[in-house]
């Protein structure tokens, strides 16, 4: 077992294993530490634990010291130069008519390097623009091209629910989505209903993917033959998952139809595990949203 702790850079930002070496490190501490970039200034989120072996990255890093007060200040002054460096890089940008959206400015806490976070549709020869921004800034530059999941993290937003997004709030890592997950969930699979703020599926689309697979498990599906508490025949008309009520339309003796409302225990079918089966109308309609070309390109059904 190692002890750790774990330190964050960004809000929702990925959390990094540190040694706390000699030093009484608490939660919600800040703290100097080298990482692959430079000297980074961090924010204590996992308070000192043990954790296994295979669990940590070698060489594990100890922390250089614990924040002070003309740490935080340096740390607040770099803010200030980044909203600076974003505006000279925006002028060389256009300067050099390049096709390319920046996103953000970042400086390490050593002021040992400057990056530059953008999104393009292709690659980017930047070279002159690296040249040109070093003449400036006269240290290291670093240009990194981003996705839009990454881009809708660090700028933030408000989602369709009202809320924050979670990828800028909470979120450390990017979740695999898919569209079975939708499926699952009995959701409108039209693009603009099920795409988030970056045009990608949205990542809460996994927040009760497993509650739904399980109680998916002991439904039957839409179509099944099922047999009620009153001994009629009859097919699932359709579902009410969360409140595992099954609506069939049965046949009475008259040779009349009807639907009746069922809870799923009143029912005898055959529980099976079952994966979302999505047609290949479907699966055509939606396969650019998973390669993320946004919902703008889809057609609203």
């Amino acid at each position: 077992m190692t002890k750790v702790i774990g330190v964050r850079f960004r809000t929702a930002g990925k959390i990094y294993f540190f040694a706390p070496g000699k030093f009484d490190i608490k939660q919600g501490d800040n703290v100097i530490v080298e990482t692959a970039r430079g000297v980074e200034f961090g924010r204590v989120v996992l308070g000192p634990k043990e954790v296994k072996d295979e669990e940590v990255v070698q060489p594990l890093k100890s922390v250089i010291r614990v924040a002070t007060e003309q740490d935080r200040k340096v740390e607040e002054k770099n803010r200030e130069k980044e909203k600076e460096a974003f505006k000279i890089c925006l002028e060389k940008i256009r300067k050099h008519g390049l096709e390319m959206k920046l996103i953000d400015a970042e400086y390490t806490f050593d002021n040992n390097k400057v990056l530059f976070y953008f999104t393009a549709d292709g690659r980017i020869d930047f070279r002159e623009l690296v040249k040109d921004l070093a003449a400036v800034f006269r240290t290291r530059i670093e240009l990194r091209q981003i996705g839009v999941r990454d881009e809708t993290k660090i700028r933030g937003g408000i989602g369709i629910c009202g809320r924050p997004l979670c990828c800028n709030t909470y979120l450390s890592e990017f979740a695999a989505v898919s569209i079975k997950m939708a499926k699952e969930q009995n959701l409108s699979l039209n693009p603009t209903k099920i795409s988030g703020v970056c045009g990608r599926l949205m990542c809460c689309l996994t927040n009760e993917e497993e509650t739904y697979e399980e109680l998916n498990s002991q439904l039957p599906s839409v179509g099944d033959q099922v047999t009620t508490s009153e001994g009629l025949s009859g097919t699932v008309h359709s579902l009410s998952v969360l409140r595992k009520l099954v609506k069939v339309i049965v046949t009475l003796e008259n040779d009349e139809k009807e639907i009746r409302e069922y809870r799923a225990e009143e029912l005898k079918f055959k529980p099976r595990r079952r994966k979302a089966k999505v047609s290949k109308e479907e699966m055509k309609k939606l396969a650019a949203l998973e390669k993320g070309e946004g919902a703008s390109k889809l057609d609203d059904n």
